[in-house]
């Protein structure tokens, strides 16, 4: 018998992920139509393998059986072998990892998952070793038995079966839509989520659950932030001030080079899985921004500023976009020895007390190892040390006996040394995709960097806008894609490409006082709702509908030819699924919610905000009963019953020690924006966004006497008109 697949077909996929694999024996193929119709044609299940560029265990199962002759004889005759970038398509990966989660509690990459040639699984699960471990069974053997069992036509029927009831199940899951309530969520939900996450807080070293791995959870530091400030507990605020000395001293921040790597293994924050992650350097910013903000405390300025820095330094195009990932593996520095060539997980960030020694002189290398814990032995693998704030500078500088100031001094200047040495390390790999979706978290948290910290960082925000505005939109259309890669462009984007770059124009307009990010804005939500709401479900999709999907253009090409990589095969899936819970990233509905309630206030009608509550009432039996997963659903449906800080400045440009006076202060989810000192001018500003009149944010809010002037709401009440900033603040504060 013939083989499924002739040969493996990723050499001509762009994508990083499945580049890596395009060597592989495995006759992988890409996510398609034309796989499942292989699939059906020879009559044999698909296999499906789910991962991304810079995962640790995805390399590792690559190794021991995707580059394995052998097993890849075995999984060439038995299957069809597909191979999926979760980046690109979260869409595939959000189905499958519903399934695996519901049938066995868990989930994780690399994702693996046996169907039937018509998409839904009846095997799931993660990595699977080359031999068998504990409970865990072996791939190859894993593969052999699936094979077997599909020949066999009562284990076959009882697969099919199986697969049906996974599928549906999922389908409940991602695609419900419950009759909506006249009683949507309010504000109370907010406590109601922060006093949850103070159930799981480990109150020694921060952070949520009692042991490892640990994962950053900036959205629930976010609710400890707010509703601490709001009820004055500090207990709430102690919590998640905890959380973020505890991530930024441990491991899991890289002290050397700034920016956050993705998780911890350990309950201390100590050892990290070592890739280094986009959407993290911007959503963990964010949270160390507001923790500044409320508590004064510069550390926290600090830590958002280099890991912001460190996007800027390494993962960002030159013409202003910014990349993916970097890998957790590099090849070892030449002073450690071994194979040149073996990629080892954290080599280019681990040291030996040698290393130390070896780039500063004695006593700036004695106080570096001390305060770092770079010792004999290590705290990670081959001796080598992950660096972490073992011992206050206060404390070095006891035992050195020098003067506190002179310490401080000598390691900043001993840390700028050890980091232009590690730049001559073999470096890791870059994922160069460019996401919709991860640019505009990136470009969110640099606006509002812009905010507190100046320039050069809402500069670096409206460049990084410009460039995805420019490669990845169509104006013409309102057809947002999702990725960019050297020219390639795949798409249509998900709801979370457009959620996400929407609220990043609206944070880039608040930072620079400029109409076209604003207008961006709203156009992007105009076109997120034509492609994802439902009226008649009171809910916003994943992804478009099966059957509007199918007719977006699929011409594919380069130099900005806008190209598919799903538009033509949404209906391989087996469920068109929502985004209700926050994960690694926000929740794409909560954000879509949010947004829509935003630019509510600039707009006229109130159709954006009509929107957003019929999502609201219609989830909002799930949102009540789970609150804490539902982080950016409770902060929309706050804001849809209480508002939130509105300040407007009608000015020709927001004076600057306004700007700094208002970047200092803690405004959780507020909204700055600009607009000209008088009527003729805003005129010109509504005619370019084609509105009849003007918005209420807008709207009778003329500058007084020429002179720049602030307008402070909050809870649908409004100050009177003020020319000086710190007496519109006095009036919120007198509110409080």
């Amino acid at each position: 018998m013939s083989q499924p697949t002739e040969r493996n077909r990723l050499a001509d996929e762009p994508s990083p992920y499945l580049q890596q694999h395009a060597d592989n024996p495995v006759h992988w193929q890409p996510w398609g139509a034309a796989a499942f119709e292989r699939a059906r044609a020879h009559d044999v299940p698909v296999f499906v393998s789910i991962g991304y560029s810079s995962c640790h265990w995805c390399h590792v199962m690559e190794e021991e059986s995707f580059a394995d002759e052998e097993v890849a004889a075995l999984i060439n005759d038995s299957f069809v072998p597909i191979k999926v970038d979760r980046e690109e398509r979260p869409d595939v990966d959000s189905t499958f990892m519903t399934v695996c989660q519901l049938v066995t509690g868990g989930g994780g990459w690399p994702l693996s998952a046996w169907c039937t040639p018509e998409g839904e699984p009846f095997y799931v699960g993660t990595y699977f070793p080359p031999e068998p471990r504990g409970n865990t069974p072996s791939f190859a053997g894993l593969c052999e038995r699936i094979a077997s069992s599909w020949g066999d036509a009562e284990q076959r029927a009882q697969m099919v079966e199986r697969a049906a009831q996974w599928s549906a199940s999922a389908r409940d899951e991602l695609e419900s839509v419950p009759a909506g309530t006249d009683d949507p969520p309010d504000e109370t939900l907010l406590d109601e989520a922060a006093a949850a996450a103070m159930r799981g807080v480990d109150h020694e070293h921060g952070g949520f659950g009692s042991g490892g791995p640990k994962f950053p959870m900036p959205g629930r530091v976010d609710l400890l932030l707010r509703s601490g400030a709001q009820t004055g507990r500090r207990e709430l605020l102690t919590a998640a001030t905890k959380t973020l000395d505890g991530m930024a001293s441990g491991g899991m921040y890289d002290q050397v080079g700034g920016g956050f790597h993705r998780y911890a293994v350990d309950r201390s924050w100590t050892i990290p899985h070592f890739e280094k992650m986009l959407y993290d350097n911007a959503e963990l910013p964010i949270a160390y921004l507001d923790a500044y903000r409320l508590t004064g405390d510069a550390a926290y300025a600090r830590i958002a500023g280099e890991s912001l820095r460190f996007l800027d330094r390494e993962l960002r195009h030159p013409d202003g976009g910014f990349f993916s990932t970097l890998d957790a593996r590099s090849r070892q520095p030449r002073s450690r020895g071994g194979d040149p060539d073996e990629r080892v997980e954290g080599a280019f960030y681990a040291w030996t007390p040698a290393e130390v020694d070896d780039t500063l002189d004695g006593d700036d290398a004695s106080m570096v190892r001390q305060r770092y814990g770079i010792e004999s032995g290590g705290n990670f693998e081959r001796g080598t040390t992950v660096p972490t704030l073992s011992a206050s500078v206060e404390r070095v500088a006891a035992d050195h006996d020098r003067p506190v100031d002179e310490v401080a001094e000598t390691l900043t200047a001993a840390r700028a040394t050890l980091f232009d040495a590690r730049e001559s390390r073999p470096r890791p790999t870059r994922d160069e995709k460019v996401l919709a979706s991860w640019n505009g978290r990136a470009i969110s948290a640099f606006a509002r960097a812009g905010q507190t910290l100046g320039a050069p960082y809402d500069d670096v925000a409206t460049e990084a806008l410009g460039f995805c505005r420019d490669r990845l939109y169509d104006a013409e259309t309102g057809r947002l894609d999702r990725r960019w890669l050297d020219g390639d462009v795949a798409g249509p984007g998900y709801l979370d490409d457009y959620a996400f770059l929407a609220r990043a124009g609206v944070d880039v307009h608040a930072a620079t006082g400029d109409l076209e990010p604003l207008a961006f804005a709203l156009e992007v939500t105009d076109a997120l709702v034509a492609a994802f709401y439902e009226p008649d479900d009171g809910t916003i999709y994943f992804t478009r509908d099966a059957d509007d999907a199918a007719g977006v253009d699929d011409a594919t090409g380069t130099d900005g030819a806008r190209g598919t990589d799903g538009a033509g095969d949404a209906g391989t899936l087996f469920a068109r699924p929502q985004e209700f819970a926050d994960r690694s990233t926000p929740s794409s509905l909560g954000v879509a919610a949010e947004t829509l309630l935003i630019l509510d206030g600039f707009r006229p009608d109130d159709r954006f905000r009509s929107i957003a509550e019929d999502v609201l009432a219609t989830h909002a039996d799930r949102i009540r009963s789970s609150p804490l997963e539902h982080v950016s659903l409770v902060r929309a449906a706050a804001r849809l019953t209480t508002g939130a800080v509105e300040v407007t400045v009608a000015a020709e440009a927001v004076p600057s020690a306004w700007r700094d006076a208002l970047g200092e202060q803690y405004l959780p989810g507020h909204v700055l924006t600009r607009r000209p000192p008088t009527a003729d001018g805003l005129d010109a500003w509504l005619d370019r966004l084609g509105l009849d009149a003007a918005p209420p944010i807008w709207e009778g809010r003329d500058a007084d006497a020429g002179e720049p002037t602030v307008y402070v709401c909050e809870g649908f009440t409004c100050s009177p008109p003020r020319t000086d900033i710190d007496a519109a603040l006095d009036w919120l504060d007198g509110r409080r």
